[in-house]
């Protein structure tokens, strides 16, 4: 069956994967680039890679409508917990485990991870997902590069979804120096518009991964989806 992954505005990602909905890091709510509401969206699995708002976003609000479970590093799920939040489960950053619709392992990404009230968010993280229908998909979260991606070239990843909007991450040079190391089917660029900081060129971005990396690059508007296995 086909996977689809719909882009909801800023790193704010579903992946409808024969049925099941994984949502990650759902921020809907005074996200500049959202055009629905957190009310709006379903999910079965949550995945938080970090404790910054534009991330943790509308976490607890949503896993308390839907009853999804949440999947997050140890300090995240903790603060979820206090929330009231009480499907959850933790991860680590290298530690993965067997769900419903595949592997999730927990990804190194280089960044900071407070939680809105100030808490302390752990370490961030990024999601390596081998759904159970052989499709692979990278989401980086909020990351600088690492050389600890090339190691991602052994798991073939169909998709990778990386953050390109500089000052905060990544920036566009950078990203294509990681598209180099992973050397993924399909790139889904994120992290850059929303604000004036993080303004970059992704048509540009998407013009050097192809001529350059000779790898695919699809930019997504919000709501909009990339499909695979069709």
């Amino acid at each position: 069956m086909p996977v689809t992954i719909t882009f909801h505005g800023h790193s704010t990602f579903s992946i409808d994967s024969d049925g099941v909905k994984i949502l990650i890091d759902p921020f809907f709510t005074d996200n500049p680039q959202a055009k629905i509401s957190a009310d709006d969206v379903e999910a079965d699995f949550i995945l938080v890679s970090h404790g910054h708002g534009d991330h943790v976003g509308d976490t607890v609000a949503i896993a308390k409508r839907t009853g999804a479970l949440v999947i997050a590093n140890f300090e995240v799920i903790g603060w979820l917990g206090a929330q009231g939040v009480e499907n959850i489960h933790p991860l680590h950053i290298g530690g993965g485990n067997q769900f419903p619709f595949g592997r999730c392992k927990m990804t190194i990404a280089h960044h900071g991870s407070g939680l809105p009230d100030g808490a302390y968010g752990g370490n961030p993280g990024g999601f390596l997902l081998k759904l159970n229908n052989g499709v692979t998909i990278y989401y980086a979260g909020d990351t600088a590069l690492t050389y600890d991606m090339k190691w991602l070239a052994d798991d073939n990843v169909d998709v990778a979804i990386l953050p390109i909007g500089d000052n905060f991450t990544m920036g566009p040079d950078d990203a294509l120096k990681a598209v180099e190391l992973i050397r993924p089917a399909t790139v889904l660029p994120c992290h850059y518009g929303t604000w004036p900081y993080i303004e970059v060129d992704p048509q540009a971005f998407k013009d050097r991964c192809i001529s350059e990396a000779e790898t695919g690059c699809v930019l997504l508007g919000a709501e909009e989806s990339y499909i695979l296995g069709q």
